[in-house]
Order: structure tokens, then sequence, then C-alpha cells
């Protein structure tokens, strides 16, 4: 996408996010559902920018991606959270392009691409179990193949959106395999006979993007619905670097700090006596500084996936990255409460939502001790792996 393109689209995102501004509190207090930010992202056209342009998407890059994310939540970071999710389960798919693949994976493609683009549908990745992380050993979940369909049961304690994506992609081992890393995945529908969610999540998560555990109960699932049209052949097998499952909510996150400190700067100016304080002034440059070196952190490293992805530096660079956010987002929510004071906790304020969100990005895949585990190694030259030597999977 050029730079015209993109300056139309961000602005078209800035006016989506000031819509979500204005309905944030409301479905934080529950005066409203928070199925409303996911229409807007809906009726925005924001589901299908990922999709390349041959199949009727935008054809954006990651770094696109990472500016669309931060830019929206900073009207609302949980629905950006959301989209992220959404951007995550199909983005290793759309780096595919228009690459030629084996039939059966051919056919998932364009039905993947199909349901997004005509039909706005909204995918979740429904990946992660309890002590697995973003890694893909000890999977419970299983299937059978029967032939005609295949049958899935398992449970996965942490989805989002719940209940509000169309569909979700799940990882899970043939019964009875010895191998338990060796995964297929598979679209569950919302509406599968089978599927079945516990209630949201209370305080602990953000309002607008319902978290609930997702439980399959023999659900049967097409053959056509098996991810690229191959057993054994897992989600990432396309993707020659984990930055959709390490990295893909960094533009959120970031939008959710730069909301904290615009957020404070509001608060702060109120404040005559605050304001004219050298030492509050220190502390809101301490957070404006941070913000701004995170920021550049992001987006050179969006900018390597794009231009060098599988790379050893673009794989540091994206760990490095949320490592940085993850730490920045909670810091700068703490700080501005110290900044501003104990009333910025007050009811169902913003202070109180954003600090919410902000909270979980440390623990998000990939977590802090992953994140800095990764760069130890690189730093240290105990990276041997090269992504963009694998070459394309066997189908």
């Amino acid at each position: 996408m050029d730079a015209a393109d993109t300056t139309v689209l961000l602005d078209r995102v800035r006016g989506t996010a000031d819509e979500l501004r204005r309905g944030a509190a409301e479905i934080e207090s529950g005066r409203a559902v928070p199925h409303r930010g996911h229409r807007l992202v809906r009726e925005a056209g924001l589901l299908e920018l990922l999709v390349p342009r041959e199949f009727g998407g935008a054809g954006l890059s990651f770094l696109d991606c990472t500016r669309i994310l931060e830019t929206l939540a900073t009207g609302d970071g949980a629905t950006a959270l959301g989209l992220a999710m959404h951007y995550a389960a199909i983005g290793s798919l759309c780096e595919t392009g228009v690459s030629e693949l084996p039939a059966a994976a051919d056919r998932f493609r364009t039905w993947l691409f199909r349901e997004v683009v005509e039909h706005g549908r909204m995918f979740t990745s429904a990946t992660t179990e309890t002590g697995t992380g973003t890694g893909l050993r000890d999977i419970h979940t299983t299937y059978r193949n029967t032939g005609a369909h295949y049958i899935l049961k398992g449970t996965t304690p942490s989805v989002s959106p719940a209940d509000i994506a169309d569909h979700y992609v799940i990882a899970a081992r043939e019964e009875g395999a010895p191998i338990a890393d060796q995964v297929s995945h598979f679209v569950v529908s919302r509406n599968d006979p089978g599927v079945s969610f516990t209630d949201p999540w209370g305080t602990a998560a953000p309002c607008g993007t319902p978290t609930a555990t997702l439980t399959l109960t023999d659900v049967t699932v097409p053959r056509h619905r098996l991810f690229l049209g191959e057993e054994g052949l897992t989600l990432y097998g396309l993707v020659r670097e984990p930055h959709w499952t390490a990295s893909a909510c960094l533009g959120a996150y970031l939008g959710i700090a730069e909301s904290i400190l615009r957020l404070t700067v509001d608060l702060l100016r109120r404040d005559e006596h605050r304001c004219s304080s050298s030492a509050v002034r220190v502390d809101v440059a301490r957070l404006a500084v941070d913000l701004r070196a995170a920021r550049a952190l992001v987006h050179a490293a969006a900018r390597l996936v794009d231009e060098e992805q599988g790379s050893p530096e673009a794989l540091t660079a994206v760990h490095a990255a949320k490592y940085c956010v993850g730490e920045l987002a909670p810091r700068l929510a703490l700080g501005a409460v110290r900044t501003c004071g104990a009333d910025a906790l007050r009811g169902t304020g913003p202070h109180a939502r954003l600090l919410r969100e902000a909270a979980l990005c440390p623990v998000a895949p990939a977590g802090a001790e992953e994140c800095l585990d990764h760069v130890g190694r690189s730093t240290l030259g105990l990276t041997a792996s090269d992504a963009r030597n694998r070459g394309k999977p066997r189908l």
C-alpha cells in the first residue's frame, strides 16, 4: 500500500477510534454490549485489510497493520486487541499472497478469504492452552479423523473475543498420536454443535473484548475447514517467523500506552498547581520519552519484518519490541496514577480501564521471560535458525 492510500486508511481508522472512544465508557459500565466496537470495526472494513489485493483486500504490510492497530487502540484498546487476534489468525495465510499452493490448500485459502471479504466474517486464534504458552507442546485438544470429517474435543481456557468472532482457529493433536507437538489446525465456527463458552471473565479482562473459556464437545468439523487442507501442517508452517504469535498485538498495546499519556496530560492540564511543579513535569517527560522510544522500536521491528521476514535480526527485533511495550504499558498506567492521584481510578473511569488493559501486555504471548530469553540467545550468538532458509512446507 502506497503512502497516499495509507494516509486515507489511517484517517478512516481515526474516525472509527473517535466513535469507539465515545462509547467506551458505556461498555465499561455495563450500559452497552461489547459487540458494538467490533460492529464498528466490521462496518469500517478493517477485517479484510490484510487480505491480498488479488482476493479483494488491501494487502497491508506488517508495519501498516501495526499502525492501524495503534491508531484504533487510542479509541478503545479492547476492540483493537480483538482485531489484532483476527489478524493473528489469518496473517500467515495472507502472507502467502497469490503464491501457488496445492489444490486442497488453495481451496482453503480461497474459502477463508471469501469468508472475510465477501461475508465480513471475523476469525480469532484459540490455540493457547494452560501451560503451553505460544508453543504447541502438550496440546490437550484432540481430533479424530472419520474419513468424511473430523471430531474435536478439548478446552481452550482463554479465548478473545469470545462469542463475537465467527470462526476460531484451533490447534489439536490426533488421538493417540505419539508426538504431542505434531498438531493440525482447524477452523471451528461459533455456531457448530458442541461449541460452548463460559460467561465472560469479570473485571480482570477488558470489557470491550469478552474473554472466556471455549469448550469443544465432540464438534464435527468438515474437511474443508482443516487449515491448508493437510493434517500435521501447523498454522505456522507458512509463516517464516512468529511475528503473528509473538507480536501481533504490538500496535494495540502501543495505542493503549498513547491513550494513557494523553489522558494523563489532559488531567494535569486541569490542575495549574500540579503543572507548575517541576517534579510533575519531569515525571510526565519520562513517560513521554519512554513512549517515543517504544514507538521507534516497534515501528523499526515491524519494518524489519516486512523487509527481512524470518531473519534472525527480525526475530530478535519483534521479541525486543514486545518486551519493551509489555513493560512500558503498565509502567505508564501506574506512573499516571502516581502523577494524577488516586482520583484517576475512581469508578469506571478511563484510567481504570486503561490500567486493566495495560496489565495484560506483559503476560500476553510472547511473555516477558520468553522475549528476554530469545533476545539473550541472539545476543550471545546462540540463535542458530534462520527462518528464511526453511523454505515452503511440503504439503
